[in-house]
């Protein structure tokens, strides 16, 4: 880094950033001037979510600095007209985050149009043929972008969709930095095998397409919540409801946005499907691989399901019609709770199957398989399988307070969700107040820990247990029924809602019901004294 002028940083020499275009975990994106060529250019320092993981764990920032020099450079050997261009890459060395130096594209992103209205079905399967297209190229040097969304999406002048931020495939897959717990890739627009803690593969991206879809031509996203934490829940535990202004889009979507991967079409189907809704041809020079060559996957199976969790479905190639529900057969209880917390843990669960392992060492047993065990009478930590008891009645909710905080030893938390089977807890570490610790009760005499845990998301205060009137919950639960406009609720939880300095908030809660159709809930403070109320739209 240099200076050209008092007011002006020049990277590399040569790249003077003249103004912040944008930015987010991954770091900052700057409008800069080539100095060499003259000409305009997007210049992003790539960094982790988290800024002190170079103190804590440096193996983690040396294999993340690799990771992304790595992708960048096989990104720049995409040239493909709806894939941002990569110019140049800054490597400062040892120490250092990479610069990567972009096309500037200058006609704002789909956010900023979509922001301005929705999309006609045509007009938006058009779009999706483009970044499907953009999508299969990068799928093809083995890279996955990972956090497909309307902001990632710039638009050309002459309306060209440019899918841009592949930085953060780098980072999600950087083993070390992945076990800090710090969330990558936005919650709403991540498919459920990724918010699950798997390696996800090109049809957790196809999810995140589809999902874009969905938004552009209904103007709302079908599973976004009040926090982060319920919007992880309802990715992993709800159906997406069938869109009513999608028109010849359905089909698309509905097939793309089931949780079971391997169910939905690949990506040469889901070009012929949108094709079929723009009236063009499909991509000829996409249909299939070259002899000879494999091409890659496009999806990875998910872990087996515990039998005690899930009734099996037979395999469904769309999404659930109104008056049915479906329940994935890959998505379980218990691996729901490996997911639910203020931050994630990115936990690659071990395959459970009983064939020979090859030598390799036995894995440490996961939160499912820990929850497996005690719902099927074996013992984890100690515990024994007991009796049944629904946590958010008001003797269960009692009770598994207490069971926690005995476990954590304090009754601080930094996040809490408690289901009617089991609850998870995220307790500070003592000594270390950016690091959490995880417990989970499922009933019985005692809560287990249930690590690692990892790094507590920036601004979350810790709130203590003890501020809030556990007895007023049933009612507020009875409360949300009546008003929430969800009769008969197929899944119901309750969220500790920590305070945040970055929002200048206090601690709340909040109760959320779903059914075939759809989600609510309402927030409360902290003695169950309803705040918000946001009732399901049937509209």
């Amino acid at each position: 880094m240099s200076t050209a002028e008092p007011h002006r940083r020049v990277v590399d020499g040569r790249f003077e950033l003249v103004g912040r275009l944008g930015g987010g975990g991954m770091g900052l994106v700057w409008r800069a001037h080539d100095l060499a060529l003259r000409r305009d250019v997007a210049v992003k320092e790539v960094r982790p979510p988290d800024p002190d993981l170079a103190e804590y764990d440096p193996e983690g920032a040396r294999t993340l600095r690799e990771r992304v020099l790595r992708e960048a450079r096989a990104l720049a050997r995409v040239h493909h007209p709806n894939v941002v261009t990569i110019h140049h890459i800054v490597d400062g060395g040892e120490n250092t985050y990479p610069w990567i130096v972009m096309e500037l594209v200058e006609g704002g992103s789909l956010q900023d149009r979509l922001d301005r209205g929705v999309m006609t079905p045509a007009e938006a399967a058009r779009l999706g043929r483009e970044v499907l297209s953009a999508l299969r190229a990068a799928h093809a040097v083995g890279i996955e972008h990972r956090d497909v969304k309307p902001a990632n999406v710039l638009l050309c002048p002459d309306g060209r969709p440019v899918l841009t931020d592949f930085g953060i495939a780098a980072v999600r897959e950087s083993a070390s930095l992945t076990a800090t717990g710090a969330v990558i890739g936005s919650p709403d627009f991540m498919a459920p095998e990724r918010v699950s803690g798997k390696e996800g593969g090109p049809a957790a991206d196809l999810w995140s397409l589809a999902m874009l879809l969905y938004v552009a031509v209904e103007g709302h996203h079908p599973l976004r919540r009040a926090s982060t934490l319920a919007t992880l829940a309802a990715v992993l535990g709800e159906d997406v409801p069938e869109p009513v202004r999608a028109g010849p889009l359905t089909g698309v979507l509905k097939a793309l946005l089931v949780r079971d991967p391997q169910a939905r079409p690949d990506a040469a189907q889901v070009d012929r499907m949108l094709a079929a809704v723009t009236g063009d041809a499909p991509d000829p020079s996409q249909a299939a691989p070259a002899p000879g060559r494999l091409a890659p996957p496009t999806s990875y199976p998910l872990a087996p399901p515990a039998a005690a969790d899930v009734t099996p479905a037979p395999p469904h190639t769309t999404a659930p019609t109104r008056g049915r529900r479906t329940r994935g057969t890959a998505i379980t209880g218990a691996v729901l709770g490996t997911a639910l917390t203020g931050v994630l843990v990115w936990t690659l669960l071990p395959n459970t199957d009983d064939g020979e392992t090859g030598g390799a060492a036995t894995p440490k047993p996961s939160v499912s398989q820990t929850a497996r065990q005690a719902s099927s009478g074996g013992s984890s930590g100690g515990v024994a399988a007991a009796e049944k008891v629904d946590l958010l009645s008001e003797k269960g909710l009692k009770t598994a307070v207490a069971k926690l905080t005995a476990a954590m030893g304090g009754t601080k938390v930094t996040s809490l969700v408690v289901y009617g089977e089991y609850a998870i807890a995220d307790a500070p570490v003592a000594g270390h107040p950016k690091l959490y610790d995880r417990y989970m009760y499922r009933g019985g005499d005692v809560a287990v820990k249930d690590g690692p845990g990892g790094t507590v998301m920036t601004g979350a205060i810790p709130v203590d247990l003890d501020v809030y009137d556990w007895d007023a919950v049933p009612a507020l639960l009875a409360r949300a029924t009546e008003v929430l406009g969800v009769a008969e609720p197929t899944s119901r939880y309750l969220v500790i809602n920590p305070g945040s300095t970055i929002f200048d908030s206090g601690p709340t809660m909040s109760v959320y019901l779903s059914d075939d159709y759809g989600s609510a809930y309402l927030r409360a403070d902290v003695r169950a004294r309803v705040i918000e109320t946001h009732p399901r739209d049937d509209g």
